[in-house]
Protein backbone atom coordinates (compact mmCIF):
# COMPACT_ATOMS: atom_id res chain seq x y z
CA UNK A 1 0.00 0.00 0.00
CA UNK A 2 0.98 3.52 -0.21
CA UNK A 3 1.97 5.19 2.89
CA UNK A 4 -0.50 8.36 1.82
CA UNK A 5 -4.12 7.79 2.83
CA UNK A 6 -6.81 9.67 0.99
CA UNK A 7 -8.73 11.86 2.55
CA UNK A 8 -12.75 11.47 3.11
CA UNK A 9 -15.35 14.20 3.92
CA UNK A 10 -18.95 12.77 4.84
CA UNK A 11 -21.62 14.64 4.28
CA UNK A 12 -25.29 13.60 6.09
CA UNK A 13 -23.02 11.68 7.94
CA UNK A 14 -25.16 10.87 11.09
CA UNK A 15 -22.92 8.80 13.86
CA UNK A 16 -20.69 7.64 10.65
CA UNK A 17 -21.64 4.33 9.37
CA UNK A 18 -20.43 5.36 6.07
CA UNK A 19 -16.97 6.77 7.44
CA UNK A 20 -16.19 3.69 9.82
CA UNK A 21 -16.29 1.82 6.65
CA UNK A 22 -13.73 3.94 5.15
CA UNK A 23 -12.06 4.14 8.03
CA UNK A 24 -11.47 0.41 7.99
CA UNK A 25 -10.72 0.41 4.40
CA UNK A 26 -7.32 2.91 5.20
CA UNK A 27 -8.69 6.18 4.54
CA UNK A 28 -8.12 9.14 6.30
CA UNK A 29 -11.53 10.87 6.94
CA UNK A 30 -11.44 14.77 7.75
CA UNK A 31 -14.72 15.87 8.56
CA UNK A 32 -18.29 14.45 8.77
CA UNK A 33 -20.99 17.09 8.58
CA UNK A 34 -24.45 17.18 9.73
CA UNK A 35 -27.08 18.94 11.32
CA UNK A 36 -28.06 16.18 14.41
CA UNK A 37 -26.03 17.18 17.56
CA UNK A 38 -26.17 13.48 19.18
CA UNK A 39 -25.37 12.20 16.12
CA UNK A 40 -22.23 14.50 15.76
CA UNK A 41 -21.40 13.87 19.53
CA UNK A 42 -21.61 10.13 18.63
CA UNK A 43 -19.21 11.02 15.39
CA UNK A 44 -17.18 12.72 16.84
CA UNK A 45 -16.14 10.36 19.64
CA UNK A 46 -15.73 7.59 17.16
CA UNK A 47 -14.12 8.68 14.41
CA UNK A 48 -10.72 9.87 15.73
CA UNK A 49 -9.11 12.68 14.11
CA UNK A 50 -12.03 13.93 11.71
CA UNK A 51 -13.99 17.07 12.91
CA UNK A 52 -17.28 17.02 13.49
CA UNK A 53 -19.21 20.05 11.81
CA UNK A 54 -22.72 20.96 12.40
CA UNK A 55 -24.24 22.27 9.11
CA UNK A 56 -27.44 22.88 7.20
CA UNK A 57 -26.59 21.40 4.23
CA UNK A 58 -29.96 23.11 2.71
CA UNK A 59 -28.36 26.37 2.76
CA UNK A 60 -25.37 24.49 0.68
CA UNK A 61 -23.13 27.78 -0.04
CA UNK A 62 -22.35 28.54 3.23
CA UNK A 63 -22.22 25.05 4.51
CA UNK A 64 -19.66 24.75 1.59
CA UNK A 65 -17.60 27.78 2.57
CA UNK A 66 -17.64 26.81 5.76
CA UNK A 67 -16.35 23.36 5.57
CA UNK A 68 -13.94 24.80 2.97
CA UNK A 69 -12.40 26.90 6.13
CA UNK A 70 -12.18 24.26 8.99
CA UNK A 71 -9.96 22.52 6.17
CA UNK A 72 -7.94 25.20 5.88
CA UNK A 73 -7.03 24.13 2.33
CA UNK A 74 -6.49 20.25 2.65
CA UNK A 75 -7.25 18.59 -0.54
CA UNK A 76 -9.81 16.39 -0.28
CA UNK A 77 -10.03 13.07 -2.23
CA UNK A 78 -12.97 11.55 -2.03
CA UNK A 79 -16.81 12.80 -0.48
CA UNK A 80 -19.23 10.13 0.78
CA UNK A 81 -22.93 10.84 1.59
CA UNK A 82 -26.06 9.48 2.19
CA UNK A 83 -28.59 11.84 1.80
CA UNK A 84 -32.40 11.39 2.54
CA UNK A 85 -34.53 10.70 -0.18
CA UNK A 86 -37.07 13.70 0.49
CA UNK A 87 -38.92 15.48 -1.94
CA UNK A 88 -37.75 14.57 -5.53
CA UNK A 89 -38.95 16.44 -8.09
CA UNK A 90 -38.50 15.76 -11.81
CA UNK A 91 -37.57 18.57 -13.72
CA UNK A 92 -35.83 17.67 -16.61
CA UNK A 93 -32.79 14.89 -17.68
CA UNK A 94 -29.85 17.44 -16.96
CA UNK A 95 -31.42 19.50 -14.48
CA UNK A 96 -31.30 19.14 -10.65
CA UNK A 97 -31.51 22.38 -9.62
CA UNK A 98 -34.95 22.45 -8.12
CA UNK A 99 -35.51 23.42 -4.58
CA UNK A 100 -36.79 20.33 -3.60
CA UNK A 101 -33.75 18.77 -4.29
CA UNK A 102 -32.14 20.96 -1.97
CA UNK A 103 -30.12 17.63 -0.15
CA UNK A 104 -28.88 16.59 -3.58
CA UNK A 105 -28.00 19.86 -4.42
CA UNK A 106 -25.39 19.81 -1.60
CA UNK A 107 -23.56 17.28 -2.56
CA UNK A 108 -23.31 18.20 -6.25
CA UNK A 109 -22.01 21.45 -5.10
CA UNK A 110 -19.42 20.10 -2.90
CA UNK A 111 -18.46 17.47 -5.46
CA UNK A 112 -18.11 20.92 -8.11
CA UNK A 113 -16.26 23.25 -5.14
CA UNK A 114 -13.71 20.31 -4.10
CA UNK A 115 -13.31 18.62 -7.04
CA UNK A 116 -12.45 15.01 -5.81
CA UNK A 117 -11.04 11.98 -7.46
CA UNK A 118 -13.44 10.67 -6.76
CA UNK A 119 -17.54 10.05 -4.64
CA UNK A 120 -20.12 7.97 -3.07
CA UNK A 121 -23.33 8.55 -2.57
CA UNK A 122 -26.20 6.18 -0.88
CA UNK A 123 -29.58 5.69 -0.85
CA UNK A 124 -32.57 4.09 -0.67
CA UNK A 125 -33.48 1.19 -3.48
CA UNK A 126 -36.83 3.19 -4.24
CA UNK A 127 -34.66 6.16 -5.84
CA UNK A 128 -33.14 3.47 -8.68
CA UNK A 129 -37.26 2.97 -10.08
CA UNK A 130 -38.26 6.73 -8.94
CA UNK A 131 -40.12 8.32 -11.68
CA UNK A 132 -39.39 5.27 -14.17
CA UNK A 133 -35.78 5.26 -12.91
CA UNK A 134 -35.52 9.51 -14.57
CA UNK A 135 -34.46 10.82 -11.03
CA UNK A 136 -31.48 7.59 -11.33
CA UNK A 137 -30.58 9.03 -14.93
CA UNK A 138 -30.77 12.80 -14.17
CA UNK A 139 -27.91 12.21 -11.28
CA UNK A 140 -26.09 10.24 -13.76
CA UNK A 141 -26.31 13.17 -16.28
CA UNK A 142 -25.59 15.95 -13.68
CA UNK A 143 -22.00 14.33 -12.07
CA UNK A 144 -21.28 12.92 -15.92
CA UNK A 145 -21.82 16.77 -17.17
CA UNK A 146 -18.93 17.61 -14.45
CA UNK A 147 -16.51 15.49 -15.89
CA UNK A 148 -16.79 12.25 -13.72
CA UNK A 149 -17.65 8.46 -15.11
CA UNK A 150 -20.39 7.52 -12.86
CA UNK A 151 -21.25 3.45 -12.19
CA UNK A 152 -24.14 2.79 -10.08
CA UNK A 153 -25.99 -0.50 -8.77
CA UNK A 154 -27.50 -2.48 -11.39
CA UNK A 155 -29.74 -3.17 -8.24
CA UNK A 156 -29.19 -2.77 -4.76
CA UNK A 157 -27.05 -4.03 -2.59
CA UNK A 158 -27.81 -6.20 -0.10
CA UNK A 159 -25.85 -6.07 3.15
CA UNK A 160 -26.60 -9.65 3.35
CA UNK A 161 -24.34 -10.32 1.03
CA UNK A 162 -21.10 -8.57 2.41
CA UNK A 163 -20.58 -10.44 5.70
CA UNK A 164 -24.00 -8.07 7.69
CA UNK A 165 -25.81 -10.25 9.43
CA UNK A 166 -29.10 -8.05 7.69
CA UNK A 167 -31.55 -7.79 5.18
CA UNK A 168 -30.83 -4.22 4.35
CA UNK A 169 -30.86 -2.98 0.82
CA UNK A 170 -29.01 -0.15 -0.15
CA UNK A 171 -28.24 1.80 -3.97
CA UNK A 172 -25.17 3.57 -4.69
CA UNK A 173 -23.74 6.02 -7.18
CA UNK A 174 -20.08 5.85 -7.51
CA UNK A 175 -18.27 8.32 -9.50
CA UNK A 176 -14.50 8.67 -11.03
CA UNK A 177 -12.73 11.97 -12.73
CA UNK A 178 -13.03 10.99 -16.03
CA UNK A 179 -9.47 13.02 -16.67
CA UNK A 180 -7.73 10.83 -14.34
CA UNK A 181 -7.88 7.68 -16.67
CA UNK A 182 -9.53 5.17 -13.86
CA UNK A 183 -11.30 2.15 -15.61
CA UNK A 184 -14.44 1.76 -15.49
CA UNK A 185 -16.31 0.96 -11.52
CA UNK A 186 -17.17 -2.12 -11.00
CA UNK A 187 -19.18 -2.30 -7.33
CA UNK A 188 -17.84 -5.40 -5.03
CA UNK A 189 -19.23 -9.20 -5.78
CA UNK A 190 -21.47 -10.69 -2.39
CA UNK A 191 -18.88 -12.39 -0.70
CA UNK A 192 -21.44 -15.00 0.85
CA UNK A 193 -23.85 -16.85 -0.48
CA UNK A 194 -27.60 -17.10 0.90
CA UNK A 195 -27.23 -20.72 2.97
CA UNK A 196 -23.89 -19.01 4.19
CA UNK A 197 -25.60 -15.55 5.31
CA UNK A 198 -24.77 -14.84 9.35
CA UNK A 199 -28.00 -15.03 11.23
CA UNK A 200 -28.97 -13.25 14.59
CA UNK A 201 -27.42 -16.05 17.12
CA UNK A 202 -24.05 -16.05 15.30
CA UNK A 203 -23.97 -12.51 15.63
CA UNK A 204 -25.06 -11.49 19.22
CA UNK A 205 -25.85 -14.79 21.63
CA UNK A 206 -22.56 -14.16 23.27
CA UNK A 207 -24.29 -10.78 25.10
CA UNK A 208 -26.14 -11.09 28.22
CA UNK A 209 -29.59 -11.61 27.78
CA UNK A 210 -30.97 -8.62 30.47
CA UNK A 211 -33.21 -11.02 31.40
CA UNK A 212 -32.38 -10.44 35.09
CA UNK A 213 -31.30 -6.88 34.67
CA UNK A 214 -31.72 -3.95 32.48
CA UNK A 215 -27.91 -3.88 31.99
CA UNK A 216 -25.63 -0.40 31.91
CA UNK A 217 -24.25 1.55 29.44
CA UNK A 218 -20.68 0.60 30.26
CA UNK A 219 -20.63 -2.80 31.15
CA UNK A 220 -18.25 -6.16 30.97
CA UNK A 221 -18.43 -9.58 28.94
CA UNK A 222 -20.06 -11.95 30.71
CA UNK A 223 -19.38 -14.73 27.94
CA UNK A 224 -16.96 -15.47 26.07
CA UNK A 225 -17.33 -14.96 21.68
CA UNK A 226 -19.10 -18.46 20.15
CA UNK A 227 -18.72 -17.09 16.79
CA UNK A 228 -15.99 -15.34 14.09
CA UNK A 229 -18.69 -12.80 13.32
CA UNK A 230 -18.50 -11.93 17.30
CA UNK A 231 -14.70 -12.18 17.95
CA UNK A 232 -14.73 -9.81 14.45
CA UNK A 233 -17.22 -7.40 16.38
CA UNK A 234 -15.15 -7.73 19.94
CA UNK A 235 -11.58 -6.79 18.43
CA UNK A 236 -10.14 -3.79 19.96
CA UNK A 237 -13.04 -3.38 22.18
CA UNK A 238 -12.12 -3.47 26.22
CA UNK A 239 -15.76 -2.84 27.25
CA UNK A 240 -19.61 -3.58 26.10
CA UNK A 241 -21.16 -0.10 24.91
CA UNK A 242 -24.75 0.92 24.45
CA UNK A 243 -26.17 -3.05 26.12
CA UNK A 244 -29.21 -1.56 27.85
CA UNK A 245 -32.54 -3.36 28.00
CA UNK A 246 -36.17 -1.58 27.46
CA UNK A 247 -38.82 -2.37 30.41
CA UNK A 248 -41.60 -3.44 29.08
CA UNK A 249 -45.44 -3.96 30.32
CA UNK A 250 -46.09 -7.74 31.68
CA UNK A 251 -48.65 -7.13 28.59
CA UNK A 252 -46.22 -6.74 25.88
CA UNK A 253 -44.21 -9.51 26.81
CA UNK A 254 -46.85 -11.95 27.00
CA UNK A 255 -47.95 -10.77 23.71
CA UNK A 256 -43.88 -11.37 22.67
CA UNK A 257 -43.88 -14.54 24.10
CA UNK A 258 -46.78 -15.74 22.17
CA UNK A 259 -44.87 -15.34 18.19
CA UNK A 260 -42.82 -17.70 17.36
CA UNK A 261 -39.26 -17.72 16.35
CA UNK A 262 -38.96 -15.81 12.61
CA UNK A 263 -43.12 -14.90 12.99
CA UNK A 264 -45.03 -11.48 13.12
CA UNK A 265 -48.69 -10.55 13.67
CA UNK A 266 -50.01 -12.72 11.33
CA UNK A 267 -48.77 -15.66 14.14
CA UNK A 268 -50.76 -14.62 17.10
CA UNK A 269 -53.72 -16.06 18.37
CA UNK A 270 -57.31 -14.06 17.39
CA UNK A 271 -57.52 -10.99 19.29
CA UNK A 272 -54.12 -10.80 20.80
CA UNK A 273 -52.21 -8.09 19.81
CA UNK A 274 -54.62 -6.41 17.98
CA UNK A 275 -53.04 -3.15 18.73
CA UNK A 276 -50.63 -3.47 15.71
CA UNK A 277 -51.48 -5.34 12.87
CA UNK A 278 -49.33 -3.77 9.99
CA UNK A 279 -46.36 -5.90 7.71
CA UNK A 280 -43.58 -5.26 10.34
CA UNK A 281 -45.75 -5.53 13.59
CA UNK A 282 -44.90 -8.02 16.26
CA UNK A 283 -41.78 -9.58 14.38
CA UNK A 284 -39.29 -11.68 15.97
CA UNK A 285 -35.98 -12.43 14.82
CA UNK A 286 -35.10 -15.88 13.72
CA UNK A 287 -32.21 -17.13 14.94
CA UNK A 288 -30.58 -18.98 12.14
CA UNK A 289 -31.05 -15.83 9.46
CA UNK A 290 -29.76 -12.03 9.35
CA UNK A 291 -31.73 -9.77 11.06
CA UNK A 292 -34.76 -7.28 8.91
CA UNK A 293 -33.91 -3.92 8.50
CA UNK A 294 -32.87 -2.22 11.30
CA UNK A 295 -35.40 0.40 12.49
CA UNK A 296 -34.55 3.89 14.10
CA UNK A 297 -36.18 2.45 17.62
CA UNK A 298 -40.04 1.76 16.36
CA UNK A 299 -40.56 -1.40 19.05
CA UNK A 300 -42.14 -3.35 16.21
CA UNK A 301 -38.81 -6.03 16.22
CA UNK A 302 -38.07 -8.52 19.13
CA UNK A 303 -35.07 -10.51 19.97
CA UNK A 304 -35.15 -13.98 18.51
CA UNK A 305 -35.19 -15.82 22.10
CA UNK A 306 -35.92 -13.06 24.45
CA UNK A 307 -39.16 -11.18 25.19
CA UNK A 308 -37.65 -7.84 24.42
CA UNK A 309 -36.74 -5.29 21.55
CA UNK A 310 -33.06 -5.27 21.08
CA UNK A 311 -30.61 -3.29 23.00
CA UNK A 312 -28.76 -0.54 20.97
CA UNK A 313 -25.66 -2.95 20.91
CA UNK A 314 -27.66 -5.79 19.47
CA UNK A 315 -28.59 -3.30 16.61
CA UNK A 316 -25.30 -2.34 16.29
CA UNK A 317 -24.05 -5.57 15.77
CA UNK A 318 -26.74 -6.31 13.49
CA UNK A 319 -25.62 -3.22 11.39
CA UNK A 320 -21.72 -4.19 11.93
CA UNK A 321 -20.47 -1.33 13.93
CA UNK A 322 -18.22 -2.63 16.19
CA UNK A 323 -18.30 -3.02 19.41
CA UNK A 324 -15.47 -0.40 20.36
CA UNK A 325 -17.77 2.17 18.74
CA UNK A 326 -20.01 4.14 21.21
CA UNK A 327 -23.20 5.71 20.60
CA UNK A 328 -23.91 8.57 22.96
CA UNK A 329 -26.99 10.78 23.79
CA UNK A 330 -30.30 9.16 25.23
CA UNK A 331 -31.42 5.64 23.98
CA UNK A 332 -34.06 7.63 21.44
CA UNK A 333 -30.97 9.21 19.81
CA UNK A 334 -28.95 5.97 19.90
CA UNK A 335 -31.93 4.22 18.18
CA UNK A 336 -31.99 6.69 15.61
CA UNK A 337 -28.37 6.66 14.99
CA UNK A 338 -27.64 3.14 14.56
CA UNK A 339 -30.62 2.73 12.54
CA UNK A 340 -30.35 5.14 9.91
CA UNK A 341 -26.47 3.84 9.37
CA UNK A 342 -25.06 2.70 6.55
CA UNK A 343 -23.40 -0.64 8.03
CA UNK A 344 -19.95 -0.60 7.62
CA UNK A 345 -18.73 -3.59 6.75
CA UNK A 346 -20.84 -2.98 3.58
CA UNK A 347 -19.26 0.73 3.36
CA UNK A 348 -15.76 -1.02 3.62
CA UNK A 349 -16.81 -3.60 0.89
CA UNK A 350 -17.16 -0.50 -1.32
CA UNK A 351 -14.04 1.58 -0.32
CA UNK A 352 -11.76 -1.14 -0.80
CA UNK A 353 -12.94 -1.33 -4.21
CA UNK A 354 -12.99 2.32 -5.15
CA UNK A 355 -9.29 1.92 -3.42
CA UNK A 356 -7.93 -0.68 -5.88
CA UNK A 357 -8.96 2.58 -8.54
CA UNK A 358 -7.75 5.24 -6.70
CA UNK A 359 -4.31 3.06 -6.03
CA UNK A 360 -4.17 2.53 -9.28
CA UNK A 361 -0.81 1.46 -9.79
CA UNK A 362 0.27 -0.74 -7.08
CA UNK A 363 -3.24 -1.65 -5.19
CA UNK A 364 -4.19 -2.21 -9.26
CA UNK A 365 -1.81 -4.99 -9.56
CA UNK A 366 -3.13 -6.30 -6.25
CA UNK A 367 -6.60 -5.92 -6.09
CA UNK A 368 -7.72 -9.77 -6.63
CA UNK A 369 -5.36 -10.79 -3.65
CA UNK A 370 -6.79 -7.59 -1.74
CA UNK A 371 -10.05 -8.94 -2.38
CA UNK A 372 -9.35 -12.65 -1.30
CA UNK A 373 -8.03 -11.18 2.31
CA UNK A 374 -11.13 -9.34 2.84
CA UNK A 375 -13.44 -11.78 1.79
CA UNK A 376 -11.55 -13.81 4.01
CA UNK A 377 -11.77 -12.01 6.92
CA UNK A 378 -16.02 -11.35 6.93
CA UNK A 379 -17.39 -14.16 4.81
CA UNK A 380 -17.88 -16.35 7.17
CA UNK A 381 -19.48 -19.72 7.33
CA UNK A 382 -21.31 -20.07 10.81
Amino acid sequence: MLDNKYTVIDLFSGAGGLSQGFVQSGYKILAGIDFDDAALKTYEHNIKGAQALKEDLFNEENAMQDIENHLNGEEIDVIIAGPPCQGFSLTGSRDMHDTRNKLYLAVVHAVERFQPKAFLIENVPGMATLYGGAIKQQIINTFEDMGYSVSVTDKPLLAADYGVPQMRKRMFFVGFKKDLNYDYFEFPKPFLESNDYIGTEAAISDLPSLENSLGEEVSEYENKAQTDYQKLMRKGAKYLYNHVGTQHTDEVKWVINQVPEGGNHKDLPEGVGTSRKFNEAWTRYHSQKPSKTIDTGHRNHFHYKWNRVPSVRENARLQSFPDYFEFLGTKTQQNRQVGNAVPPLLAQAIGDKMLVHLQSGFIKENSKEKELHYADQISLKI
